[in-house]
């Protein structure tokens, strides 16, 4: 990833919050010599060091997996910001946001494994209020649909992430930035105006 030295994100800490944040990533490799994606759900088990998640059993990605280095792509808040916020209208437009890049190999995982990283995935995302309880569910009918996914883990190697968040501009430019992003109805705005004002306290 393209990173200026005012836009990287050194704190491993704020990358595995943003992983465990906003956990739908994509997932990138090569397959038949082609680049290919996938858009899925990942599980983050920082104390180990691996990634969880797993493919339908059609999408043939998985087939050929297991022997590169792969790319998951976390994508934070991100929005437009307006010149016509600055203090003069020779400026542009731009984009700020937040990414994290994860690079590993992939191993298939299954059985026991594979039922415990479905389960975390469940009580990760379903709300406690929920009328659901993977655990309630006929084990029967759980071990029938997972024989319709592939799971997997991915050894994390190396992470890198970007927070581009106006650095770049003055104290008053972003304050204005701010103002503005605070105004919106817009989560990602708001999301944006916050981790701004976070990064003007460092």
């Amino acid at each position: 990833m393209y990173i200026p030295k005012h836009f990287k994100m050194d704190d491993e800490q704020k990358m595995y919050d943003l992983i465990e944040k906003h956990g739908f990533a994509m997932l990138m490799a090569q397959h038949q010599g082609y680049p290919n994606a996938t858009h899925l759900p990942l599980l983050l088990d920082k104390d180990n060091g691996y990634l969880y998640g797993h493919f339908a059993r059609s999408n043939e990605q998985w087939q050929d997996i297991g022997n590169q280095e792969v790319l998951a792509v976390f994508q934070g808040p991100h929005c437009y910001i307006s010149p016509s916020w600055y203090e003069t209208n020779r400026a542009v437009p731009t984009w700020n946001y937040v990414a994290v890049h994860v690079y590993g190999q992939v191993e298939l995982v299954e059985s026991d494994e594979l039922m415990t990283s479905l389960r975390n995935l469940v009580l990760k995302y379903e709300q406690p209020t929920s009328a659901y309880r993977f655990d309630e569910v006929d084990s029967r009918f759980l071990e029938g649909m997972a024989k319709g996914v592939v799971g997997f883990k991915i050894r994390m190697s190396r992470m890198e992430a970007k927070a581009k968040l106006s650095q770049n501009h003055s104290e008053e430019r972003k304050n204005r930035v701010i103002e503005q992003l605070e105004q919106s109805d817009n989560q990602n705005e708001q999301q944006i105006a916050a981790l701004m004002k976070e990064e003007g306290m460092r």
